[in-house]
């Protein structure tokens, strides 16, 4: 116990300590008001373990008021969940299939964002509790109303006992940088320029914030629906704009004067838009004219004649400038209103329309397949909870529940987390066992002094556990379970022995199937699907530049070709990215970095967050050059420039390739060593009167390239800048 409680508690400690007063607190007056006040054990038994499920064991994300409304919304489901249990555990064969149906998609659900993921193991719980004796559906009404009191006690802890103040919501962070974003634009309609560095500095800090790594879980804007999606976007928008501000080249000699001919109001339009688009997200705006002021800026800069090369590529990155906030107004609109926002180009926001069931049917479906992560992590629980259920029925084990509880705790996502996991698990469960065999035998059947002991070691239990580690978690949490039994029905120390062997049968389980589903957790998956999402976007990318090359008729579509493809890959690569960033690999390979050109970096040179820039940057300028809102000619480039993008467009596709064929762990070519960033060869200067298509495709490519360069950069490199991205593309 040396060094357990710290002269001056941490943050850690003092968390899981308010957590701990809430759960005791709840737990406690559940299981004592029905226990000792009506003589209900059963439902004494419920309102315990309701609160344990829900709170104790299950990570719900957010503030108190948060996770009240969360609680309150899962009633109606731990409701089901206890009468599907109830009746299933009749027969050993029925709870095993149940198990298997609903622990697969409990697990499942985390498809649908930490929310979500935070109380799946809280609902798995719910419907363990009834799946073992006494199999009496008689006392399904007790059940019910102990398991609904537990959470109302545990709903009211939530609301008053040391609520935690809410973290900043993720519209006020995009809010922010989209003012942000007004003020780098107005700073850049005068000499010199360019942004100060404190501008710049502050440009970047406020678009890392917008990194999911860096929103509080509850603030995540990862749900199915048209708003959460549409946020989501926002925040990518509004990043891209910052780093496309702070890449603004100088203005030619000549063209700098506001409302010029050659930059008619551009930056003043986009500081409009982007002001109005802050309004919007904190609930004050008034009206949409800024945006229709910016396309017709925007149709007049198309439009605007200039031979000179370096005035071509300022317009090009004024181009994407004004793209980006664009697209940052259309996505703030759809946050705000949702399918009631207007589109006026659906391919970015193909899912503007569409209802939520069919949102979420497409989130779902996307996910089914052994590529993704959350089905590989739903089918490993699913069928070690159904095979630790049919040896708890078959062998008939006293106390079958802890068996299930903790092939529940102690699986992981990799073989080797597992074993570490289980080692401490068994090494805990030991002690605690020892320590509750020792106070079963001197105190006996005296109930008085398990009720008076219960609960500060509950408030004990559940302060060190999440801070020490599983080991003290296992083992206090044993003596914890024995003195809640003793009070339900004589004990001896046996019981200690009971739960020892449960545990022990539960932990094997979970690491036979930790071994046999997947035993390298997302380590496998993010090659594979980083892989396949660089091939998709060498296809894309050489089909783009074949296309602008050629020129000819734009009509509108809904995307660009291959996009819904790159799409998919992109959100299986993230999730894949997601995950292992939270293993023990993950976590102990890579150093995120603070600032705006942070990102995780791996042995091996593979930078995995430049990659996914990377496919970020091809579905956005793909569609940028490729999609038009309304019917458009695309002159043709001829000679030089011609050759020049489609040489420029295969570099960079073959190096896709490249990295795709080192990355995948199933090609021959895994550890074929890359090229090193060697400088790609300069373009050719394009003459006078060459279309801007070429410029804003020069400018793409260039991106692109940086992003790959640093694919194959030293470990620890740093890159990404303000328009990089962890924003996950909706599926």
């Amino acid at each position: 116990m040396a060094g357990a409680f710290p002269r001056q508690l941490s943050a850690a400690y003092r968390t899981a300590g308010r957590r701990a007063l809430r759960v005791t607190i709840a737990a406690a007056a559940g299981f004592y008001v029905l226990l000792y006040g009506f003589g209900r054990p059963v439902g004494a038994t419920y309102a315990l373990f309701g609160v344990i499920a829900m709170a104790g064991l299950s990570h719900l994300p957010g503030s108190g008021r948060q996770r009240a409304e969360l609680l309150l919304g899962v009633v109606p489901v731990c409701w089901g969940l206890i009468v599907l249990g109830t009746y299933l555990s009749v027969r050993t064969w029925s709870a095993v299939a149940g198990m298997l149906v609903v622990g697969f998609a409990l697990a499942f659900m985390a498809v649908g964002g930490p929310r979500f993921a935070g109380a799946a193991t809280g609902l798995h719980l719910m419907y363990i509790l009834p799946s073992f004796p006494p199999y009496d559906p008689g006392s399904l009404g007790e059940r019910l109303v102990g398991a609904t009191f537990g959470i109302a006690l545990l709903v009211v802890a939530e609301l008053t006992l040391l609520p935690e103040p809410a973290a900043l919501p993720y519209r006020e962070r995009a809010a922010r940088a989209a003012c942000c974003a007004a003020r780098c634009a107005e700073r850049l309609r005068s000499a010199p320029y360019v942004l100060p560095e404190a501008l710049r500095s502050t440009a970047g800090a406020l678009g890392t914030e917008l990194r999911s790594s860096r929103v509080p879980e509850a603030e995540r804007p990862a749900g199915a629906g048209v708003r959460q999606r549409a946020l989501a976007h926002t925040g990518l928008a509004v990043r891209t704009l910052l780093g496309r501000l702070a890449a603004l080249p100088p203005p030619v000699a000549g063209t700098a004067r506001a409302g010029g001919a050659r930059e008619p109001g551009v930056l003043e339009a986009v500081a409009e838009v982007a002001r109005e688009a802050a309004a919007g997200l904190r609930g004050t705006a008034a009206g949409g004219g800024a945006e229709v002021r910016l396309r017709r800026v925007r149709r007049a800069l198309t439009a605007a004649e200039d031979g000179l090369p370096a005035a071509q590529r300022r317009i090009a990155a004024l181009l994407e400038v004004t793209d980006a906030a664009l697209a940052m107004s259309t996505a703030a609109g759809l946050a705000v209103r949702g399918r009631a926002g207007a589109v006026p180009v659906p391919g970015a926001f193909w899912y503007a329309r569409m209802r939520a069931p069919r949102l979420w049917w497409r989130r779902l479906s996307g996910h089914v397949g052994g590529r993704s992560v959350f089905f590989q992590n739903a089918v490993r629980i699913s069928l070690a909870l159904g095979a630790a259920r049919l040896i708890a029925g078959v062998d008939t084990l006293p106390h079958g529940f802890w068996v299930l509880l903790a092939t529940l705790t102690l699986t992981r996502t990799t073989v080797r987390e597992t074993r570490t996991t289980v080692r401490r698990a068994l090494v805990g469960t030991v002690v605690g066992a020892l320590v509750a065999a020792v106070v079963l035998a001197l105190v006996g059947g005296d109930t008085g002094v398990y009720a008076v002991a219960l609960p500060p070691l509950m408030l004990v239990a559940f302060t060190l556990g999440p801070v020490r580690g599983v080991g003290w978690a296992q083992a206090l949490f044993t003596v914890v379970v024995a003195l809640v039994f003793a009070q339900l029905a004589p004990a001896t120390w046996r019981l200690a022995e009971f739960r020892l062997l449960d545990v022990l049968a539960g932990s094997a389980i979970g690491a036979v199937f930790g071994l046999l589903a997947w035993p390298r957790g997302a380590h496998d998956e993010l090659r594979r699907s980083v892989a396949l999402m660089l091939r998709i976007a060498a296809e894309i990318v050489v089909a783009t530049t074949a296309q602008i090359a050629a020129g000819g008729r734009r009509v509108p579509v809904l995307s660009a070709p291959g996009s819904r493809s790159l799409r998919h890959a992109l959100v299986m690569a993230e999730s894949a990215y997601a995950q292992y960033q939270s293993e023990p690999e993950g976590r102990g390979g890579s150093e995120e970095r603070g600032g705006p050109a942070g990102v995780a970096s791996w042995p091996g040179g593979q930078d995995w967050q430049a990659a996914l820039i990377a496919g970020h940057h091809t579905l956005w300028g793909a569609g940028r050059l490729l999609v038009s809102p309304e019917p458009a000619g695309v002159p043709a480039l001829e000679g030089r420039p011609a050759e020049s993008v489609v040489r420029a467009g295969d570099r960079v596709a073959a190096r896709m390739l490249l990295v795709s064929a080192r990355v995948d762990p199933t090609g021959d070519t895994a550890q074929t060593p890359l090229p090193g960033p060697v400088p790609a060869a300069p373009l050719p200067e394009a003459p006078p009167g060459t279309p801007h298509a070429y410029y804003a495709t020069v400018s793409w490519l260039a991106s692109l390239t940086a992003d790959l360069l640093r694919l194959s950069a030293e470990a620890g490199h740093a890159g990404g800048g303000a328009g990089g991205t962890e924003a996950p593309v909706p599926p």
